[in-house]
């Protein structure tokens, strides 16, 4: 038992690897759209229904009708032949044309000696060849030779006689073929057709509401301004759009009742360092409390820091911002802190972000590269969907299991390098919150300059 459940599950592995390969293939050959999938739902049944029909119904249908077309034919045939064996004299032959022109609508003609025409190929897909020949050769059982290759509305047989005569038969092909088929086709491909443009026109109307509720979700997950969006659509659609409504106004409230409580602490916590300040500054220059005034100005920025992280720039408007002049500043102050900073920039120059939000990451990450690093290098790639800067330094680089930990707010990292200048462990926290709200992200990696490598990605 325990070697047949093994080679049950040798024989599965192989099973299961292809199915996965196959659903991968086709995840990457299917669009990704929910218009483009809501379509694929409607026309692949409507493709595979009307595949069934042709193949079944029109397949039978077509070869029933044309088999008991060419047996009536051929039966005709078979009947002019038993005349002419019977009544084999010249004006008899005469009246045996006229009866099968008038009465059978065949044309006739007898021609005395000559041998049948070598046999046609035979075509692909016509089953008039097929079908005829088999009933000429079960009715009248003599050589004969048929033509119903090409375009032409008429069918030639030719049966050779006892006598060596050769017996030339003209028949319409509609008298021997199901040649209106194909409007029962071309009616259901028409109706197919109008079936498909009304469930476009249908689908376009309810999958525009959830487009504009995705679009007006991304745009409050960058924090820019939604004023135009209402619910529309189905009652699903209307109840996930109001839902998104209500949710962004609580949202809003908290943020406006986080900065009203930090502004109110800020006001409070300002008043007691300015007095703080006054107090020290009255007392003269004593060097028993330059601690003090240190430790008070270490409150200060780290008061800061605390605001500055906590307020965020979601207050910002969406703006312009040229990576030239913010390469330009952050050159400034790689000259300042006497750093080497090399700078590259690909594609547009001009960027849609929160030029203050997005300046200040940004400043974060070279300030950080340029207190633990020599030489650093700062790339900006914008495409079509995306915004990469990535910011290099030949520092000592941050271990790898701790690269997320440096993100959490306060963390603070004692063995190479601490990434907030205030000691608030704020920096990397700060620039991460910043590129979020931007609907990015910032991650951290190995630099090929030797130290720490951080990325910036955000979409354009």
């Amino acid at each position: 038992m325990a070697s047949f459940d093994g080679l049950k599950r040798e024989g599965s592995a192989p099973t299961e690897g292809a199915w996965k390969r196959l659903v991968r293939w086709l995840r990457r050959r299917l669009p990704m759209g929910l218009y483009a999938r809501s379509l694929l739902i409607v026309v692949i049944p409507m493709v595979l229904l009307q595949s069934v029909v042709a193949f079944v119904f029109m397949e039978r249908h077509w070869q029933l009708v044309t088999q008991r077309l060419s047996s009536a034919v051929t039966s005709d045939i078979a009947a002019i032949v038993d005349l002419i064996t019977t009544f084999p004299r010249e004006g008899d032959i005469d009246q045996i044309v006229r009866i099968a022109r008038d009465q059978l609508d065949l044309n006739i003609t007898v021609e005395p000696g000559g041998e049948l025409p070598p046999p046609r190929p035979k075509p692909f897909f016509e089953i008039l060849d097929q079908i005829l020949s088999e009933e000429i050769s079960s009715q009248i059982r003599r050589p004969f030779w048929i033509d119903t290759v090409g375009n032409s509305k008429i069918v030639e047989i030719r049966i050779k006689l006892e006598d060596d005569r050769i017996l030339r038969v003209y028949a319409r092909r509609n008298q021997a073929y199901a040649s209106n088929t194909h409007i029962f086709l071309v009616w259901m491909v028409g109706a197919s057709l109008v079936l498909l443009t009304i469930a476009i026109l249908f689908l376009r109307g309810q999958i525009r509401p959830i487009l504009a509720l995705a679009s007006a979700a991304e745009s409050f997950g960058k924090g820019q301004k939604i004023d135009d969006f209402a619910p529309r659509g189905a009652d699903e659609i209307r109840r996930a759009g109001l839902a998104f409504i209500l949710m962004r106004e609580r949202i809003e409230r908290q943020i406006e009742q986080r900065t009203a409580m930090l502004t109110g602490v800020s006001h409070d916590l300002r008043t007691i360092l300015t007095r703080f300040k006054l107090q020290l500054a009255l007392v003269g220059n004593n060097p028993d409390l330059e601690s003090l005034n240190q430790d008070v100005e270490d409150m200060q920025n780290m008061l800061e820091g605390y605001l500055a992280f906590a307020r965020g720039e979601a207050e910002e408007d969406v703006g312009r911002l040229k990576l030239s002049e913010l390469m330009a500043r952050l050159a400034a102050e790689a000259e300042l802190y006497g750093k080497i900073l090399t700078t590259a920039i690909q594609g547009e120059d001009e960027i849609h972000v929160r030029p203050n939000a997005f300046t200040r990451l940004i400043s974060n990450l070279a300030s950080n590269a340029y207190r633990y690093a020599r030489t650093v290098h700062i790339e900006a790639r914008q495409s079509a969907k995306w915004l990469i800067i990535t910011v290099d330094d030949d520092g000592p680089g941050i271990p790898e299991r701790s690269r997320e930990d440096v993100f959490k707010p306060f963390f603070r990292l004692d063995e190479a390098r601490n990434l907030d200048s205030s000691g608030t462990g704020l920096g990397l926290a700060v620039a991460r919150d910043i590129a979020r709200s931007h609907g990015g992200n910032v991650t951290l990696a190995d630099s090929p300059l030797g130290g720490l490598r951080a990325t910036v990605r955000v979409p354009t």
